[in-house]
């Protein structure tokens, strides 16, 4: 299994939606859709965004090589 890691390519925003993507092997552009019409309903998915925003390692960053 790999680890999670923020790509450098494919990013739209902070590229948590194509780290997800990448990690179960759906495609980016679903994922951002997903997260999207979750937005719709009431939850604090901006919120774990913005986590996910600042603990998932960008790729190539030494966090990331762990």
């Amino acid at each position: 299994m790999n680890g999670l890691v923020r790509p450098s390519r494919g990013r739209v925003l902070a590229g948590v939606c194509a780290a997800l993507g990448r990690r179960f092997g759906l495609s980016a552009t679903v994922v951002r859709l997903l997260f999207v019409l979750s937005c719709l309903l009431p939850g604090p998915q901006v919120l774990v965004y913005l986590a996910l925003w600042v603990l998932v390692p960008a790729e190539g960053s030494r966090r990331a090589l762990r």
